[in-house]
């Protein structure tokens, strides 16, 4: 027999209840679903790593591996070359590190960037669903707009948004809530999908719904260290979240 509410075995156990109910009503008025570009609708590792590495190199300076680049990835260009370039190197160095990348990049990124398995039909049934979805990368506006446009002619997002000089990049506000007036929907009624802590925080600070994957370039322990409540295993995993 099932037990009712109130016959809860323990005050534990009828939050527990209440804290799933709330959490069905949240995902019911989900009406537009932003998503990282970088880890969780594209595999781009390959191609960020084989140009930061000919970067390196160009320079006299050593490569480093996938995994070591993985850790690079996700607060913009800028934050990427820093990273791998020498501790403390001076500003000419910097720049012109930044400037070999972005023209390799530019060249090359078609080569090692790939869309993850599934998500192009995930795509398509958020549309069907009746839910908008938008692009929100701190990479570079212009790649971000041209990857998207090749990988995915026919998405149908309302808005695709990179890093954009004069506008501060994730895990600032300002373009998750930017897209949401787009869109024509209140903060809450938005959801915010992507694989890393700045994904999240962003989610947060927007006031908006932070759900992580977990195919991506954070592992799942640093985004439950994060608060992460919700973690797609894979991206038909998201269905369950997003109602």
């Amino acid at each position: 027999m099932r037990r009712s509410w109130r016959s809860a075995g323990s005050e534990s156990e009828a939050f527990s209840f209440f804290l799933r109910a709330r959490a069905v009503q949240t995902r019911a008025v989900t009406r537009c679903v932003i998503f990282d570009l970088d880890g969780t609708l594209v595999d781009s590792l390959p191609g960020i790593a084989a140009s930061l590495n000919r970067t390196l190199v160009a320079h006299g300076l050593p490569g480093h591996s996938h995994d070591r680049i993985r850790s690079f990835i996700g607060n913009g260009v800028r934050d990427l070359v820093m990273r791998a370039g020498p501790s403390g190197a001076d500003p000419d160095l910097s720049a012109s590190l930044l400037r070999l990348y972005l023209r390799d990049y530019a060249l090359s990124w078609r080569d090692g960037t790939s869309v993850y398995p599934g998500v192009q039909d995930l795509l398509q049934r958020i549309r069907t669903s009746g839910k908008s979805i938008a692009v929100l990368s701190n990479k570079s506006h212009d790649f971000t707009v041209e990857i998207v446009d090749a990988l995915f002619p026919e998405a149908g997002f309302v808005a695709v948004l990179g890093q954009r000089d004069g506008v501060p990049r994730k895990p600032d506000p300002a373009g998750a809530l930017e897209i949401a007036a787009t869109a024509g929907v209140p903060p809450t009624d938005a959801a915010l999908v992507g694989d890393s802590t700045v994904d999240l925080e962003t989610a947060r600070r927007a006031g908006m719904r932070g759900i992580a994957v977990g195919w991506g370039y954070h592992d799942r322990a640093a985004l439950a260290a994060a608060g992460a409540r919700e973690i797609a295993a894979d991206p038909r995993g998201l269905d369950a979240w997003l109602g």
